[in-house]
Formats: structure tokens, sequence, C-alpha cells
């Protein structure tokens, strides 16, 4: 018997892992997602574990060559939309991008921004980066998408004046700070590591 659950968490990657892991728990496993669907299936209670990862920066080749190879190391693999963007013909820049990837479409990694990746519950956590420079190379690419909108807010509060784009500034801020300290901390446990 499957339980279908519709939940939007945008860019709440920790909260829709901790969710998925609390459903693991009461023994369901993800068998399929759309824009706000998650389809699940009975399993054991704590059979699997779940990490959400953002994939927008990579081309549609990068993307797809990345969730091929966490299918061949014996992961299963879902693809899941960070907006909710019902239209059809929609196109996306994406300046903080790699080559490749700066300009989304339906076609391409639009509404593919995210891969859920679930594994088998074997007593170790579920970790898909496991140097430092892959950490920080991670936390990099979940802050330069805030960090660009923070600037435009900035750049429309000062030009129009504006009390509101100034907030929403502020509010972006939240998200550049927590990962820029996610990078500092990796930084630091680097060196650490290093003496």
């Amino acid at each position: 018997m499957s339980k279908k659950y519709y939940r939007f968490f945008g860019g709440l990657l920790t909260a829709q892992a901790n969710w998925l892991n609390k459903m693991s728990e009461k023994g369901y496993r993800l068998i399929r997602t759309e824009k706000l669907l998650y389809e699940f299936e009975e399993c054991k209670p704590d059979q699997v574990k779940y990490c959400v990862e953002f994939i927008g920066q990579k081309s549609k080749n990068n993307a797809e060559n990345y969730h091929d190879f966490l299918e061949d190391m014996g992961y299963k693999v879902f693809y899941k939309n960070i907006n909710l963007n019902y239209s059809v013909g929609k196109v996306r820049w994406r300046p903080w991008a790699e080559k490749g990837g700066r300009v989304a479409a339906n076609a391409t990694t639009f509404n593919r921004e995210l891969l859920i990746v679930e594994k088998e519950n074997d007593g170790k956590p579920l970790e898909l980066y496991t140097s430092h420079e892959d950490k920080e190379s991670y936390y990099v690419n979940l802050r330069n998408p805030w960090f660009l909108i923070l600037l435009m807010f900035a750049v429309f509060a000062v030009v129009n004046r504006s009390v509101i784009f100034c907030a929403l500034a502020l509010i972006c801020l939240i998200p550049v700070l927590a990962y820029q300290s996610q990078i500092m901390k990796n930084r630091h446990e680097a060196n650490i590591k290093e003496w």
C-alpha cells in the first residue's frame, strides 16, 4: 500500500532530508516524486536513509552523469524541484552555475535542481562528500545563488530607496551567512587535520 504526501520545502534541504528520514523511521520508503508529491511504500522501520543535494549549478550532462554515478554506487536517486513552476516554456539564468548550466530550461535542469539520495541503512551516515575540498565546493554552490539574490535586492533597495527590498536583502543574508559559516567551519577542520 502506498501513501501520498504533498509538501513543499523549497530550498530547505535539511528540513526535507529530516522529514524523509522520519518517514523512513515510521516504515516508509520513497518510490516517486513530483512537484509537490512524495509517494511512499511500506518497508521495515529505519530501513533506508536519505539526503538531499542541490545540483542546480550543474549542466544537464553533468547532472545526469552524477545521477548515474550515484546509482552505479548502489544508491536510489530521485530528481526534485526547488521551485514551484507550473508553466510551460520557462527559462532561468543561473550566473553562478558552471558553463552549460547557466541557462536552465524545461529540456535541461529546470525543475530538477535537487537530488534525493536513498541508501540502505547500514548504520553508517549517508555522506556524499568526504573530503574537505568537496564539502567546501558544495557549500559554495549552495551559498552563491543566495548571495546573488542578496546583491540584487540590495541594489534595488538603494536605487529605489525601498524598505521592502532592504528587508528582502536582509532575509537573504541569513542563508548566505549560514552557508558561509559552514565553509569557514570546514576550512577550520581542514586546517586542524593538517596539523
